[in-house]
């Protein structure tokens, strides 16, 4: 039997709703659930020590919710890339989390393809936002930051490239696939990358994507 290339942790205190995904994950080829986890002291402790690829995670959990499990796999080192999954409700929470630096972002009601897409985008090193989670997101972080002017002046500071790479983080393409996509090294758009992250002070690509949102250098 052929192993399969991305192995997937879900964590939820649902279990009905732990199954249902993992039914639709196993369905694919190339996806492997290999662990669950309720709350998230159990979330952690599995993390740990099974070094998922690819970890779904609920928000509200018991014993530690999402946002203090990502504050743990953090300070643990956890290399695995996490999906939150999220309500419309959780616009605050998801705020915070992007902030601590998950790699997507996937409602809860959202159909098979987006989640199966979400899971495939941030193993590749892609961040994923369902659109409708950007536009919370966008409206979150305007709510909390008026400054239009100093929007503006960010992106002015922006050469052409940087303006041109700030697009395509948005569209989620890692560092290998701008590089293709604009004829350059991979070394150069990493030195773009960092240069964009320090102009428009964020400090990851999803708080680039969600910038290029909220300034509509990228539509939703």
């Amino acid at each position: 039997m052929k192993n399969k290339d991305i192995t997937v942790m879900l964590a939820d205190d649902h279990v009905l709703m732990r199954q249902g995904i993992k039914q639709i994950l196993e369905l694919e080829d190339d996806i492997d659930v290999i662990a669950q986890a309720g709350d998230g002291e159990e979330t952690v402790e599995k993390a740990v020590d099974l070094n998922p690829d690819v970890i779904l995670l609920d928000i509200n959990m018991p014993k530690l919710n999402g946002i203090e499990v990502l504050r743990r796999f953090k300070d643990l080192g956890v290399a695995s890339k996490v999906i939150m999954l999220t309500i419309n409700d959780d616009r605050e929470y998801l705020y915070e989390t992007m902030k601590i630096g998950a790699n997507g972002y996937v409602l809860k009601d959202s159909d098979v393809d987006s989640l199966i897409k979400a899971i495939r985008d941030v193993h590749m090193g892609k961040t994923y936002i369902q659109p409708s989670i950007a536009s919370m997101l966008v409206t979150e972080m305007n709510s909390k930051d008026k400054s239009v002017n100093k929007d503006l002046l960010k992106i002015k500071s922006l050469s052409k490239r940087e303006y041109e790479v700030l697009t395509l983080v948005a569209e989620g393409l890692n560092n290998k696939e701008i590089a293709d996509r604009l004829f350059i090294s991979e070394k150069t758009v990493k030195n773009h990358v960092s240069n964009i992250f320090k102009k428009i002070d964020v400090n990851d690509r999803i708080q680039a994507a969600i910038f290029a949102f909220r300034t509509n250098i990228k539509k939703i």
